[in-house]
């Protein structure tokens, strides 16, 4: 029986795929990101801010200006980095095949301020509902 042997294509394929597929790092940590999701996600925050208009401008004075550009960039950043993390999960939960995976990353930033803000409300909302701390009271009461 003779040995399986790997021919130069396979090789040329394997190397294309693992270089295709990047992973993003900061200062040598692997945040599990992909480069590919990250942009895709960033031009839907962008076209929710462009076109849906997602973060209105408050004003003309230069201090107003800038106020809006710094949140707009945020939100764009924010877009990019909902989209390159939940991407993968939508993906797997709801069994899309593996095309629509950059399609899926785009309306993941393109509705992922209002997602952050729905989440927000949910959280604070839960918090509302929670009594206060006080003190003694997981120990029934001593001192």
């Amino acid at each position: 029986m003779p040995e399986p042997t790997s021919t130069a294509a396979g090789i040329a394929t394997m190397a294309v795929a693992a270089a295709s597929t990047t992973a993003v790092t900061a200062f040598g940590i692997p945040l599990g990101l992909r480069a590919d999701l990250l942009v895709a996600g960033l031009f839907g925050g962008l076209v929710a801010i462009i076109v849906l208009d997602s973060v209105p401008s408050t004003g003309d004075t230069w201090r107003e200006l800038v106020k809006t550009t710094l949140r707009r960039m945020s939100v764009a950043i924010a877009s990019s980095v909902s989209a390159g993390y939940l991407t993968p999960l939508f993906m797997l939960l709801w069994a899309f095949p593996e095309p629509l995976q950059l399609c899926t990353a785009f309306i993941i930033g393109a509705f992922a301020q209002r997602m952050l803000v729905r989440v927000r409300g949910l959280v604070a909302d839960d918090e509302r509902k929670r009594p206060p701390f006080a003190p003694g009271a997981g120990d029934g009461g001593k001192p």
